[in-house]
């Protein structure tokens, strides 16, 4: 047998989806296709994920990624790593479950919908915003908005982390577009309350809001709506691998 089907045959089927990852939330969205692999049963309980090395291949990332990522989830109750001769990363037993009297608000095809409704307000706010003619106060008070998201603690990122999105609509001068960027936020608020809060996920989003920021104050408003997409993707992804 060649080497190469050796190793598949080995890795079995969680080489289904854990393919090479494409765009800028390589993190995010290793998590989610890890997410993915579990909750479909491609490793089950108790059983070994590839090692960090071959994840690392098979997605197409670094290592760094692979290791947080893997201890992330094993923070969140999804992994279990072990160290030593007969060690590895391991799907754990008993997984976590969504708060059962939230099922109603956590299907996957309503969760959806509203991503895609997030993404088309909440990218043209970016972009409209990059189109204004700014007062210095707006610009200070975008600025000051991005630092404070970026210092807060885990217990005051997510109030920060909506009070600068709904600032991004407010600045466009459309108090519809606020109104809908705040209806929208609480319902992934929801979702995201959900799920786990996640240390490298605050610090990517942290970079994200600061090319937001600069693409706003630059009034580059490709920049700003690219980096806005790639930012609420990034959210998406960990919503879809831990929500479904």
């Amino acid at each position: 047998m060649s080497e190469s089907r050796e190793q598949e045959s080995r890795l079995g089927d969680s080489s289904l989806l854990l393919r090479p990852i494409s765009g800028g939330n390589s993190y995010e969205e290793t998590v989610e296709r890890i997410l993915q692999t579990i909750r479909l049963g491609l490793v089950g309980p108790d059983q070994r994920l590839p090692s960090e090395r071959e994840l690392a291949v098979m997605l197409d990332v670094s290592r760094d990624t692979v290791r947080e990522a893997t201890a992330s989830l094993a923070d969140a109750g999804y992994l279990v790593i072990r160290r030593g001769r007969y060690g590895g990363t391991f799907v754990k037993g008993d997984l976590p479950d969504p708060d059962p009297d939230a099922r109603h608000r956590l299907d996957p095809d309503h969760i959806h919908d509203i991503l895609i409704f997030r993404e088309v307000v909440e990218v043209g706010a970016a972009r409209a915003a990059a189109t204004q003619e700014l007062s210095s106060e707006s610009r200070d008070e975008l600025w000051r908005a991005h630092l404070e998201c970026s210092l807060a603690s885990p217990e005051d990122y997510r109030r920060l982390d909506s009070r600068f999105h709904l600032l991004l609509a407010e600045v466009t001068g459309s108090r519809k577009l606020v109104e809908e960027v705040a209806s929208t936020r609480m319902k992934v608020n929801q979702f995201l309350d959900a799920i786990p809060l996640l240390t490298p996920n605050i610090s990517h989003s942290t970079e994200q809001h600061e090319e937001i920021v600069s693409g706003v104050l630059r009034g580059q408003a490709d920049l700003a709506a690219m980096a806005m997409r790639d930012h609420l993707e990034g959210t998406a992804a960990l919503l879809r691998g831990f929500l479904g």
